[in-house]
């Protein structure tokens, strides 16, 4: 069992810069694939960015390109998302993922079968 904690969630202004991350109980990015999904109010959950250091694969939603960058410290067990020039629709709930997913799936909410609880963005315009 991988346990997962997200946090550095918050309120922030349009244009902001906000860093999350997501702590494993055990080794998980050397042989998992990790990725960050969202969920915001009344909509279903989405990828938005996913790291499988093993394959040195890297991949981003269309919405978030250019703006957020996913990264991982081995030594620390912790999986980043740092998210610049925030926009309003950027607001949800963000969520951690682990598993051993391959690398075209890395997109795929049901590649992963480990999940945090959530760290909630909100970025007011």
């Amino acid at each position: 069992q991988v346990n997962l904690v997200e946090s550095g969630g918050g309120l922030v202004q349009a244009g902001a810069s906000l860093r999350l991350s997501c702590t494993a109980s055990e080794r998980t990015l050397s042989g998992y694939g990790m990725a960050w999904f969202r969920q915001a109010p009344g909509k279903e959950r989405e990828f938005v960015a996913a790291l499988k250091k093993s394959a040195g694969s890297i991949r981003y939603a269309d919405s978030v390109k250019g703006r957020f960058t996913i990264s991982g410290d081995n030594n620390k067990n912790t999986l980043y998302l740092q998210m610049n020039s925030l926009k309003p629709e950027d607001t949800a709930v963000y969520y951690c993922a682990a598993g051993r997913v391959i690398v075209s799936s890395m997109t795929q909410e049901s590649a992963y079968y480990y999940w945090g609880q959530g760290t909630q963005v909100t970025v007011s315009s």
